[in-house]
């Protein structure tokens, strides 16, 4: 059988090739079109706790995380930081806004370090990119040297450590209610409690931030719980490496002191500290009465200058008994006050459970019976004036004459034997 071949008609084919290029021209002119059109699909993100951005970025989901985030950022004294914020609505200007001026006006690390913090926010489709940028007043050191404090005890121990090595500054973070004058005095205080370790008082200034509600006048103010840093800075005449040395040379001249002092009690002690105090120091008058103040940035109102120099007013008299009585146990206390026209200071001791008034400058001056274990009514009368409403009652019932022994030379007379200087044996 032989092979059929089909035959095409010769219409049909004289038409394919023309049909051939006609469909070359369609493919090609349409792929050329494919080409050339810019297609862009946009689909809306939604994060969930599933899904989350690529780790390398800092990310905050709402208005907490992202103040939080910024304060990190300061608190570890970074200059520039970029986070990823997601927020819900479609504008963050009031969150930034709100961001800046807590941290700056509110937060106190922010206020006490930030001198400028700038915000910068980007779209990008689900989420904005802020880029941070911070300049700082404060350096990394002093907000790591930022001590929080809860009561005043620890407020006042921590003060002691810095003004004993004559640090520039101290900060304290703490929800006590602080004032500068508060915490004027308190540095007084810890001064006047411990010239066994502080040379000099200082000159200080107190910084609070934040600045609002700080007013005495503020009732907000007073209530606990609100946060604050406290910058107080320490001003002295002399440099810190000469204070230093001034210390280690006072601790070493009361130590002196302690051992000259002798007696087997308590009476006889008090009586050998002081009968060194007036052979080895003498009293400056003109100086004393010229003195503008207490606590006066001069060698003459320290327990150092009274010690090691051999010359102090009443106010070195006073810091310097303080500081060897002390160190021998006794109970014993610097008192502030005026007497004779001039800014004065004396000591207030305990002996055989009773309190008294002891002026040693004042028994250089005019003896001992003038000025040793006198009561407050004592001093009232002579004219001493202190506040006694706010100090340690003097009620006791010795008298110098009770504790001399009998068989020693008076103390304002050493040349003579007791008794009658003129009577035979």
């Amino acid at each position: 059988m032989r092979n059929r071949k089909t035959k095409l008609n010769r219409p049909v084919r004289a038409i394919l090739p023309v049909l051939a290029i006609f469909l070359c021209c369609v493919i090609l002119t349409g792929c050329i079109n494919l080409l050339e059109d810019h297609f862009e699909s946009i689909t809306e993100h939604y994060i969930t706790s599933s899904v989350r951005p690529p780790t390398e970025h800092v990310t905050v989901y709402d208005y907490n995380e992202f103040a939080a985030a910024i304060l990190k950022v300061v608190m570890e004294h970074e200059t520039n930081s970029l986070l990823l914020y997601f927020h819900d609505g479609d504008d963050v200007g009031a969150d930034i806004e709100n961001a800046r001026n807590e941290i700056m006006n509110k937060h106190p690390i922010g206020a006490f370090a930030v001198a400028d913090l700038t915000l910068n926010a980007t779209r990008i489709v689900t989420h904005y990119e802020i880029e941070i940028e911070i300049e700082y007043k404060r350096t990394k050191e002093q907000v790591d040297s930022i001590i929080t404090v809860s009561s005043e005890q620890y407020l006042q121990s921590q003060l002691l450590d810095i003004m004993s090595i004559y640090g520039e500054e101290a900060v304290f973070r703490s929800t006590l209610y602080l004032t500068e004058e508060y915490l004027t005095q308190l540095v007084k205080k810890t001064y006047y409690q411990n010239p066994h370790r502080i040379v000099m008082l200082p000159i200080i200034t107190v910084e609070i931030f934040p600045e609002n509600g700080t007013s005495p006048d503020d009732e907000i103010s007073r209530e606990d719980g609100v946060d604050r840093i406290y910058l107080v800075q320490f001003g002295y005449t002399e440099s810190t490496i000469m204070l230093q040395r001034y210390s280690e040379i006072l601790t070493a001249n009361i130590q002196r002191n302690v051992g000259l002092a002798a007696g087997n009690t308590e009476s006889e002690i008090l009586l050998s500290l002081v009968g060194i105090f007036i052979e080895s120091i003498r009293f400056d008058d003109g100086s004393a009465r010229t003195m503008p103040a207490h606590g006066t940035q001069n060698l003459l109102t320290t327990a150092f200058g009274a010690l090691f120099r051999g010359i102090a007013v009443g106010e070195g008299f006073a810091m310097a008994f303080k500081a060897v009585a002390d160190e021998l146990n006794f109970d014993c206390y610097v008192v502030l006050g005026y007497y004779d026209d001039m800014v004065h200071a004396w000591n207030i001791i305990s002996l055989y459970g009773d309190y008294y008034h002891v002026d040693v400058a004042m028994c250089v001056v005019k003896g001992w019976e003038f000025a040793f274990l006198k009561t407050d009514d004592d001093f009232e009368e002579m004219l001493y004036e202190w506040d006694r409403e706010n100090t340690v009652r003097c009620e006791g019932k010795l008298t110098l004459e009770d504790i001399i022994p009998e068989d020693e030379e008076d103390p304002d007379n050493p040349d003579n034997e007791n008794g009658d200087p003129d009577e035979e044996d």
